[in-house]
């Protein structure tokens, strides 16, 4: 691939492309709605994805840190710590007017988000990029959806993985040559939409003596029983359409994220995870979809629509209403 020098790219940026950028990273006590940040870098890049300055922050939760084996961040931390309320305005000032750029963006935009909203005001972004539909766009030979293979394709070392400002530094450095690329083909940004959030959790967890966390090494949170979805199945997703609510998805394989989020949040959009593929299910989502697993093995024999982790979370941004 070949990597552009900065007059080179002066005289053939597309005029389209944005020109700024927020490489943001966040670190979490989880990933349920009602949980919050625990810190938060970023890296400020100019149109050609140079950068310009980087800023981290501590910020305290208010409540149990979640999974520090992850993270690394305690109580005794985060206990001296600002809250989001006092850092909310400089964090805004590294947002305003730039694409909030994200490694599952979704994730990090609607955390920040529900920040902004329990702090009674809103982020000043209006578009965010995934990096992880942007390695789609560019089909780049990745083994898997994670920062650390991303990464490594474009020779950056990672020095403290989960840590916010190094995971935004690597990002960042990552983010520069797909950016380059993306503008030497010619390469449409996957740009969306961010829409503040109004709905949040927002009574603090507290911790409470001689409790543990309900965290465990090895998984972010106790395996549960979901509820029934409420709503009737209303059959295959088909493409080009949107998902409809009550629509069952089942998920296969490795993903960039935690499954469990991935599940939380197809709940919130009033879907049903199925745990198997049946000729009831709507839809399977995998990002290697000619692995010979019993799900992708049933799926093709049933006909079952298969999407990838990417293009299902920009999916799960417009899920229609159910019927009556």
């Amino acid at each position: 691939m070949t990597v552009l020098d900065d007059r080179t790219t002066a005289a053939m940026w597309p005029a389209a492309y944005p020109q700024g950028y927020a490489v943001v990273d966040v670190e979490t006590t989880g990933l349920a709605r009602d949980d919050r940040i625990v810190s938060a870098a970023v890296y400020r890049l100019d149109a050609q994805g140079n950068v310009e300055d980087h800023w981290y922050t501590l910020v305290n939760p208010e409540r149990d840190p979640g999974p520090v084996w992850i993270h690394g961040l305690t109580s005794d931390v985060l206990e001296g710590a600002p809250l989001f309320p006092e850092i909310a305005a400089e964090f805004a000032e590294r947002l305003d007017g730039r694409v909030l750029v994200a490694h599952n963006a979704m994730f990090d935009w609607q955390m920040i988000a529900r920040e902004y909203a329990r702090a009674k005001s809103a982020a000043p972004v209006r578009q965010r990029l995934c990096t992880i539909a942007l390695a789609k766009e560019l089909s780049l030979p990745l083994p898997n959806h994670k920062l650390e293979s991303l990464a490594a394709h474009f020779g950056v070392v990672q020095q403290r993985a989960h840590n916010a400002l190094d995971d935004a530094r690597v990002l960042a450095e990552a983010f520069r040559p797909s950016l380059h690329a993306a503008a030497e083909r010619n390469v449409r940004l996957p740009l969306l939409e961010c829409r503040p959030l109004t709905e949040w959790a927002s009574a603090p967890v507290p911790p409470r003596a001689g409790h543990q966390s309900s965290y465990r090494a090895g998984s972010w949170r106790p395996s549960r029983k979901r509820p029934p979805c409420p709503y009737p199945n209303p059959g295959r997703y088909e493409s080009d359409k949107p998902l409809k609510q009550g629509m069952r998805v089942a998920f296969s394989g490795d993903t960039s994220i935690d499954r469990e989020l991935l599940e939380d949040r197809t709940v919130e959009a009033g879907l049903h995870v199925a745990t198997s593929v049946s000729r009831l299910t709507s839809l399977l989502v995998t990002n290697d979809p000619d692995s010979p697993t019993s799900k992708t093995l049933k799926a093709r024999s049933f006909g079952t629509p298969v999407v990838d982790e990417a293009a299902y979370t920009q999916l799960l941004r417009d899920v229609t209403p159910a019927d009556g």
